[in-house]
């Protein structure tokens, strides 16, 4: 050793330093988070084992990783819970107390809130969303355009400007690279829009009227099919993610699909590959292109450190002809109650598959309770960040559950939001409705299905353990758990969080907010 010259003695110090530095801290993992769009719980295989839909690859993603089986969304519809995903933070919290934003609405997330993209930043990711946005953003328009219907009105037509760029857009909340849809592919305008501007002019206006397959009318860029929007997602992520795997940097791509949502448009080649109605196939198609886009991880040679996660935004539409396919033998919500938009299970809980092989052991099922607003904290608790306290109120890291930590539970409870804003809350066995029925669209419906309503108590209380079905109303004989459920849900809202911290403000309002009257 005496012999070795002290160049050489430096560089081998550096380099055992440096050695030693990486695996002290190792890189942070690639993310891929995949929202589906209108999926129910009981139509994976996997989850449903006599679900009538093949569903191979998300079948394989959970064997490779961890499958939620009691995990939630923050709304029962498409806006909120995109809200919930990117800001930690329910999204009764701000103006949108029921139903969804349209395709020409302005933005619901100001600019100064914190999301799981600018939070990533932070840490040294590049940021990408690829998909269906509809949390709005501001076009450059007249006055005369009717924000907040969802259909085209006749002045608004020439209301927008699609030759400007749009602001308080993804870009301006911490993505890097930004390219989709205002919203879903049945509400228009139907443009594509990459980093602020409008891909291609629109020059036709086009409508469907088809079962299944219906869009509403609006005006149509050059460039956008309805049937290949899907595929096309998929496409430029899987480029993106080709494009990204030889990059020092990490990698965060959001990619909120449109689909199964209505219209329900497989391509060709997967017409009748279910044999139960055009919604199957669509299922079976975008199964598909995630075993793709999964491939592209591994071909690449990311996948051991990258997090894969996929769930869905709310149940299964009745619009995807939920009634017939149940009567087919194929159940999209298994055995929990109701559908999309519903109070019920079946319009909340939903499918919540992850594999991180660095991390995450293969064949586990996890049964604790979780929200699509604990993303943030999640990605808060991997990359090392404290959340300050009025960032991601409402979220609760995952990652003891992933990493099989032995206490790992940190959210006692959650809190559910339907269309039309009624509340629920659930906390261990016990969960309380404070609506008599649905609370969305299926039977008894509020505003619609008023003589049943009547003859109903107007809260609900169930066992889900011993009665998942909400067959069972238990509020009458359990008084004081409905009791503290109330206080624990007023206290909740009026916190401004559900996390610990410091209480802070929910957003101002002007108008009259019917759905929390039981707090008076």
């Amino acid at each position: 050793m005496t012999n070795l010259k002290p160049a050489l003695l430096l560089l081998l110090f550096t380099t055992a330093l440096f050695s030693c530095k990486d695996q002290e801290t190792p890189k942070n993992p690639n993310i891929i988070y995949i929202l589906a769009d209108d999926l129910g719980y009981g139509d994976l295989t996997i989850l449903n084992p006599e679900s009538k839909i093949s569903t191979p690859h998300l079948d394989q993603l959970a064997r490779d990783g961890m499958i939620f089986t009691d995990a939630h969304t923050s709304s029962s519809v498409c806006t909120p819970t995109r809200y919930g995903i990117v800001t930690g933070r329910y999204n009764w919290r701000t103006e949108l107390k029921q139903g969804v934003l349209s395709g020409k609405s302005k933005a619901l997330i100001p600019t100064s809130r914190t999301t799981v993209a600018s939070l990533l930043k932070k840490a040294g990711y590049h940021t990408a969303f690829m998909g269906k946005w509809h949390l709005g953003w501001d076009w450059v328009a007249s006055d005369s355009l009717n924000l907040g219907n969802l259909n085209y009105q006749p002045q608004d037509y020439d209301a927008i400007d699609f030759t400007q760029p749009i602001s308080n857009s993804p870009n301006d909340l911490g993505f890097d690279y930004a390219y989709g849809i205002p919203a879903s592919l049945d509400i228009p305008p139907y443009v594509y829009v990459e980093d602020e501007k409008v891909t291609a002019q629109p020059d036709k206006i086009t409508v469907d009227k088809g079962e299944y397959s219906w869009w509403r009318e609006g005006p149509t860029g050059s460039d956008f099919i309805h049937q290949d929007v899907t595929p096309n997602l998929f496409r430029k992520s899987i480029d993106y993610i080709k494009e990204r795997a030889g990059k020092e940097e990490p990698f965060f791509l959001y990619l909120p699909l449109p689909s199964p949502h209505t219209p329900i448009l497989p391509t060709e080649e997967w017409f009748g590959k279910s044999n139960l109605l055009p919604y199957g196939d669509f299922v079976m198609m975008i199964d598909h292109y995630v075993g793709q886009l999964i491939a592209a991880t591994e071909e690449t040679g990311i996948d051991e450190n990258t997090l894969i996660i996929f769930t869905s935004d709310n149940g299964c539409s009745p619009a995807a002809g939920f009634e017939l396919m149940t009567k087919m033998g194929h159940f999209p919500s298994y055995h929990f109650r109701g559908h999309k938009a519903d109070i019920y299970e079946g319009g909340h809980r939903v499918p919540f598959l992850v594999k991180w092989p660095a991390k995450v052991k293969s064949g586990e099922v996890n049964d604790q309770l979780i929200c699509t607003t604990d993303l943030m904290a999640t990605l808060a608790d991997i990359t090392g960040q404290t959340l300050q306290d009025h960032e991601g109120e409402d979220s609760f890291s995952m990652l003891p559950h992933l990493v099989g930590e032995t206490n790992p539970n940190p959210r006692s409870s959650a809190i559910h939001h339907s269309v039309n804003g009624g509340f629920a809350i659930r906390k261990g066995d016990w969960k309380l409705i404070m609506a008599p029925g649905s609370a969305g669209w299926s039977f008894p419906r509020p505003g619609r299905d008023i003589a049943a309503l009547d003859t109903l108590p107007p809260i609900q209380l169930y066992n889900l353990v011993a009665d998942p079905g909400e067959t069972d109303n238990l509020q009458a004989a359990k008084p004081e758990i409905v009791e503290e459920l109330k206080a624990l849900l007023t206290e909740q809202i009026k916190n401004g969080r559900t996390t610990l911290g410091a209480p802070q403000q929910n957003d101002p309002i002007d108008f009259e907010w019917k759905q929390v009257s039981f707090m008076d």
